[in-house]
């Protein structure tokens, strides 16, 4: 089951590290502050912890706008499913 929430940013975990392009960072910053964040990152949600994998870039946006939540399609999983991304 998958739902779409508003995570606090400092919530999630972010195990693999990844450069994101500085010029799409920032458009997506001057995007949000004009419209707002419409596209949600997707977070894999493991006994009661986020993990995102994706997003990196609407990730980093939002941070550096200094939002605190973020919206996120959630989805369950066991710890199984998160070893498969961290593998």
């Amino acid at each position: 089951m998958v739902r779409i929430q508003e995570i606090p940013i400092n919530q999630i975990k972010r195990p693999l590290p990844r450069t994101n392009d500085p010029n799409k960072v920032q458009a997506l910053m001057e995007s949000i502050a004009a419209i707002g964040q419409q596209e949600p990152i997707d977070v894999l949600e493991v006994d009661g912890l986020y993990y995102g994998f994706s997003g990196c870039h609407r990730y980093e946006a939002c941070q550096r706008l200094g939002k605190e939540t973020i919206l996120a399609r959630v989805r369950k999983a066991p710890s199984s499913v998160l070893k498969m991304h961290l593998a």
